[in-house]
């Protein structure tokens, strides 16, 4: 007979590709950190020596300024917003704080939406990928050879290779979910406890309860998650 506890029950089958969802949160909250790191030291690296990191209008084939005041503070505003984010997730993940890991289930399910969005836009607007193709420019590597592709077999082949992402990103988003409700159900307070045989379950009141009325009587033994 062992007691296993409710969280336990639910949660112990988790798993964020090979490893325990917490394990895994923090793992994706380290590696997004890392990334968002990388692009912050290049925004202020940009700031630092604009010049370096100057874009001409014919180098990005458009008639705006990529480079401009406003759009580098946006980014550095950005980069600063999303390292914040991702070191909250992974230190939720490793204290046991579960409110620390909501910013970024928001921030999983926002950039979920936004992928969604171009898939939408794809399915509906098919030849907006010819012209943005068109747009890009002259010396983009491959341009030629994509433009060479049938348009419906390049459609097809971004609306795959999208799909994948979307599909990679869910799953990512459950992990990340499953490791919020696992720390929550931790953290409760007043938790039911089940003891497990071969052929019976019984659920236990919480350990203070039962301890509460027995000052004459032995105290049970400590309830020990399996």
């Amino acid at each position: 007979m062992k007691m296993v506890a409710p969280w336990t029950r639910l949660c112990s089958n988790s798993r964020c590709l090979c490893c325990h969802v917490g394990t895994g949160t923090i793992l994706l909250g380290v590696w997004y950190l890392i990334l968002n790191a990388v692009v912050l030291l290049i925004v202020l690296s940009a700031l630092a020596d604009p010049d370096h990191y100057h874009f001409s209008s014919s180098e990005l084939g458009g008639d705006f300024e990529f480079m401009d005041d406003a759009n580098m503070c946006i980014a550095t505003a950005i980069s600063v917003l999303m390292t914040l984010i991702c070191a909250m997730a992974t230190y939720g993940a490793y204290k046991q704080r579960a409110a620390w890991i909501i910013p970024f289930f928001c921030y999983q399910i926002f950039d979920f939406a936004l992928n969604t969005l171009v898939a939408v836009t794809i399915l509906v607007s098919p030849n907006s990928i010819q012209e943005y193709i068109r747009q890009l420019p002259p010396d983009f590597p491959y341009k030629d050879d994509i433009m060479s592709v049938n348009p419906t077999c390049l459609v097809l082949i971004i609306l795959l290779f999208i799909s994948i992402i979307l599909a990679f990103k869910g799953y990512l988003i459950s992990c990340v979910w499953n490791c919020y409700q696992y720390i929550n159900g931790r953290n409760s307070s007043g938790v039911l406890v089940y003891v497990t045989s071969n052929d019976t379950t019984v659920l236990l009141p919480p350990y203070d309860d039962a301890t509460v009325n027995s000052a004459t009587k032995e105290p049970p033994p400590l309830y020990v998650s399996a």
